[in-house]
């Protein structure tokens, strides 16, 4: 059921070179091995993708595009980047592709670069209800450099508030607005907000950085057609190099290429960009839609677990499930916060993460809620009656029984990490 390489991830040229580093990166491996990954921006890369990665185009200089470099010898990694651009734009149905961003985040103050002057207007989804700070916060570029504004999710269902952002923007006009989120448990109305943007002249950039491999697998519902540009993780649900992607309209191609190179960064990663487009081939096959569909499924099965032991757990599921691979937990004021409860699960080898949920009524650096992701679970093989377990096991850690079952659950993880190796 894994899309993974069976074969061990060998060292033996660090061993000889660097010992101590060596060892640490060993002990990760055991940490993973041994561990039910449910932080939702992770993954488990196939090996496939850590040889390119790790590959001897790490020693080439390449600044610029294909066929228009700074370098010489650079016909071999034109070829390496033409096929990255040519299947991401084939899996996600783009008309352009630009492979070069190393990280989500560079990614969005590429597509703000093309699309906005300094000082212009910006409204993107606040990071306490589930955005990404780079789409508004005053303390990144979004803030810094462009007079950016947020939108919320309601309080009465959690989703996110479509009359606020309508309103916003009629009022401010902003010259970008974002959708897409990371940390939100729904599916977003992408026509709700191309309306909004046309409403108001405005370019819609859909960050989908979490939920790139749901949209390439057809479990999610597609922004490109909706969106002027989007932007995405390549590591996350699309389970590849770790770096970022920008996919947009063809008429935006050369605005979006050059604030990319020389706009915002150097020399691109030819080792990582071979990586990447190693993932966008994984990702266009069946094994890979059945593992997204897997995740989804598993998501919600968990979800479902969680739902039935709220009455113990005194947890709540915001918006009261989801459509996605991450499901958002709310503690009960009296209850131990997200940090004792994240010590709980890491104490039974469950990791996972901690976060503000929307209208939290507690102080920092306390906070309410926590996130957890079924991605890594699915690409190691997990199926129904794992995740169906995990949920079991996740709502023993936050019960109010937990000290008579820590080692019983510890065990259960133990079984099910010895069942589904990542490696």
């Amino acid at each position: 059921m894994t899309a993974l390489a069976s074969e061990t991830v060998r060292f033996d040229e660090l061993s000889l070179a660097d010992p101590e580093v060596a060892v640490l990166v060993e002990a990760e491996r055991e940490r993973q091995a041994r561990t039910l990954d449910m932080v939702a921006s992770q993954n488990v890369v196939p090996a496939a993708v850590l040889e390119a990665q790790g590959s001897v185009l790490t020693n080439k200089y390449a600044d610029g595009y294909p066929g228009r470099r700074d370098y010489d010898g650079c016909e071999v990694v034109d070829e390496v980047e033409r096929l990255a651009i040519a299947r991401a734009c084939e899996l996600f149905g783009a008309d352009h592709a630009n492979v070069q961003p190393y990280s989500g985040s560079s990614a969005n103050a590429a597509v703000l670069h093309a699309l906005c002057k300094p000082g212009e207007k910006v409204l993107g989804f606040d990071f306490n209800h589930g955005g990404h700070p780079t789409h508004y916060a005053k303390e990144t570029f979004a803030g810094r450099f462009y007079d950016a504004l947020a939108y919320h999710v309601h309080p009465d269902t959690g989703l996110v508030d479509m009359d606020e952002v309508a309103d916003l923007a009629a009022r401010h006009r902003p010259r970008v607005i974002f959708a897409g989120w990371s940390c939100y448990p729904r599916w977003l109305d992408f026509a709700g907000f191309r309306q909004i943007a046309d409403d108001c002249e405005a370019a819609l950039v859909v960050d989908m950085a979490h939920f790139a491999g749901l949209v390439a697998a057809g479990v999610h519902p597609d922004p490109v057609p909706f969106a002027d540009a989007c932007t995405m993780t390549v590591h996350k649900t699309l389970g590849g190099a770790r770096g970022g992607a920008i996919l947009c309209r063809s008429e935006l191609a050369a605005r979006v290429d050059e604030a990319v190179y020389p706009g915002e960064q150097g020399c691109p990663l030819m080792h990582v960009i071979a990586a990447k487009a190693v993932t966008f081939r994984l990702a266009a096959s069946d094994e890979f839609r059945d593992r997204m569909r897997r995740t989804v499924e598993g998501a919600a099965t968990v979800a479902a677990g969680l739902a039935a032991a709220e009455p113990d757990t005194q947890a709540r599921l915001l918006t009261g499930g989801t459509d996605v691979h991450q499901l958002l937990l709310e503690l009960a004021i009296g209850r131990p916060d997200a940090p004792a409860m994240l010590a709980r699960l890491n104490s039974i080898g469950i990791t996972a993460n901690a976060i503000r949920s929307p209208y939290d009524k507690r102080e920092p650096p306390s906070s309410s809620a926590l996130r957890l992701g079924t991605t890594s679970l699915a690409t190691r093989g997990l199926g129904p009656a794992q995740f169906a377990e995990v949920g079991e096991i996740v709502a023993g850690a936050l019960g109010s029984r937990f000290e008579e079952e820590q080692e019983e659950l510890a065990g259960r993880v133990t079984a099910l990490t010895s069942a589904f190796p990542p490696y």
